[in-house]
């Protein structure tokens, strides 16, 4: 019996790349309906009860501010700039292709890049909500986009990509690269302490995020290296 189990999946023909770009795309598509219904949520039934434990959060991270930790928030923001998050994730993306000599890294990090987009877009227009009741550090955002955090998306797609990327071809540097998954946490402290986002935005975004670069690199790194 093990033998033909083993037989079976030996000669089971692989998943062909328009098979796996439907699959990412339905996976993609539960993933937003998840993060939306999530954010339906916060905005609805929870916004009481998890939304008052959120607002007093903010009001904590508020009275502790400083100058100097002022100037740290703004540097650690800056991780999740959408001109630095896309740059960061091409330069990456086009370092290991030409590297590897494969296309499969530039795509891995296009797709999650596009996945989060979507995430964010959808998140920010069906789930509007306010952001916290005290002084936005940040000037210039919209007052009903708190929902999800786009920088901490950014971070964590960035940094998230290029850990998986040299954890896959560059062995050696396994636990160096592990040291960037700081990188988002930090991005995160600062939204919280300059008053964009509650805690549940923020927390809602790593996760997501972290799943979508999950599901794309299995389903692109890892089988299409197994098909070279």
């Amino acid at each position: 019996m093990p033998a033909e189990t083993s037989e079976t999946s030996a000669t089971r023909p692989a998943r062909g790349w328009p098979a796996t770009a439907g699959l990412v795309v339905g996976i993609w598509a539960v993933l937003t309906a998840v993060v939306v219904g999530w954010g339906w949520l916060l905005t609805h039934e929870l916004e009481s009860s998890l939304g008052a434990q959120d607002d007093d959060l903010s009001r904590w991270f508020a009275g502790g501010r400083t100058s100097s930790l002022r100037e740290a928030a703004d540097l650690g923001t800056l991780l999740g700039e959408t001109v630095v998050g896309v740059a960061g994730l091409v330069l990456v993306g086009i370092a290991f292709s030409l590297w590897q000599r494969s296309w499969l890294p530039l795509l891995f990090v296009l797709l999650v890049d596009a996945g989060i987009g979507g995430i964010y877009y959808f998140g920010t227009t069906l789930d509007p909500r306010d952001r916290p009741p005290v002084k936005i550090l940040d000037q210039g955002l919209a007052p009903e986009a708190s929902f999800p955090s786009g920088h901490v998306g950014t971070a964590t797609a960035l940094f998230g990509c290029a850990v998986v990327l040299v954890w896959l071809y560059a062995r050696a540097a396994r636990w160096w690269a592990a040291v960037l998954l700081l990188l988002p946490v930090v991005c995160l402290l600062s939204r919280l302490y300059q008053g964009a986002h509650h805690l549940t935005d923020v927390l809602t975004s790593a996760i997501y995020t972290s799943v979508w670069i999950a599901v794309v690199g299995g389903l692109v790194l890892v089988r299409g290296r197994l098909r070279t």
